[in-house]
């Protein structure tokens, strides 16, 4: 008898089934699969979330100090004087986000091989082991990614947009077929090749219903910071008030606003993830079949 609580990932599918088993699998593991994820990933994101807030705080400590009705003013030597904790919190901030993204990723995707290879039931110590085990790899891909995505932005659009396609299922390469960060690279060309059109299809969907999610929660952030920066730019009005404060980026409210919407960020991006898995066995059934 055919266990309808149990998603079977070896198998080909068309493009709304891949949609419709991503969202399958999110709603009957939602909460093992979330508890683990951040079981694994809580301590990165907390801490990618506190780079963020201290950024903020940079921030609105550097554009205070801009008088923006006399720039003249602002010259060489006050910007680098002012800006260079600014661009450590920017480096700071980046790097921290990477390694959260790094930490979601990975126990997004062992978790669902543990998923599969025991039949829908997940052994989280070896979720753990195996992120601690593939922690530097998953680093020196997305490194290796973000290079590669940055050269194709030379060469326009259509280089960016093929490689971003290709590239998303090099992680999938990693995990599954337990191939090295240069073999998951270079071998990702090469799997993808004679189905990109369909990737991308997938991808095109999921990042819409992505984003529609992403802009719904992060609506009250937005409405509050549209209001903060209306405030502040009216107060130019008045002719004493020379320079931008910029509050609402010290703002408490405006702050854990942003700690909770940076926090559904990362949930969000396992849709995409899980999504992704389903592509590489779909491809991978065609290929072998």
């Amino acid at each position: 008898m055919e266990n309808n609580n149990y998603i079977i990932f070896k198998k080909q599918r068309d493009i709304g089934s891949i949609i419709n088993d991503t969202f399958k699998f999110l709603r009957l593991e939602w909460k093992p699969f979330f508890g683990y994820v951040f079981k694994i990933a809580i301590i990165p994101i907390l801490l990618a979330v506190a780079a963020m807030i201290y950024y903020t705080y940079e921030s609105s400590k550097f554009f205070s100090s801009i008088d923006f009705l006399n720039p003249t003013t602002f010259t060489s030597e006050i910007f680098f004087s002012n800006s260079s904790e600014l661009f450590f919190s920017s480096f700071l901030l980046t790097t921290l986000y990477l390694i959260a993204y790094v930490f979601v990723n990975i126990s997004s995707l062992y978790y669902v091989k543990s998923y599969i290879e025991n039949k829908g039931i997940v052994n989280f110590e070896e979720i753990k082991r195996q992120a601690d085990e593939k922690f530097w790899a998953f680093i020196g891909l997305g490194i290796l990614t973000a290079v590669i995505t940055f050269v194709s932005v030379f060469l326009f659009i259509l280089p960016v947009i093929y490689t971003s396609v290709v590239l998303s299922l090099a992680s999938s390469l990693l995990v599954f077929e337990n191939k090295s960060v240069s073999q998951a690279i270079g071998d990702s060309f090469n799997f993808v090749k004679g189905h990109w059109w369909e990737t991308f299809g997938v991808f095109i969907v999921i990042s819409f219903i992505v984003s529609i999610l992403g802009f719904m929660i992060s609506t009250p952030v937005l409405i509050y910071q549209s209001n903060q920066i209306l405030t502040e730019s009216l107060s130019l009005i008045n002719p004493e008030n020379s320079t931008i404060s910029l509050t609402m980026f010290s703002d408490p409210i405006y702050i854990f606003l942003n700690v909770l919407v940076s926090a559904a960020q990362f949930l969000l991006h396992s849709i995409t993830l899980i999504a992704t898995v389903l592509i590489y066995f779909d491809i991978y059934q065609q290929k072998t079949a």
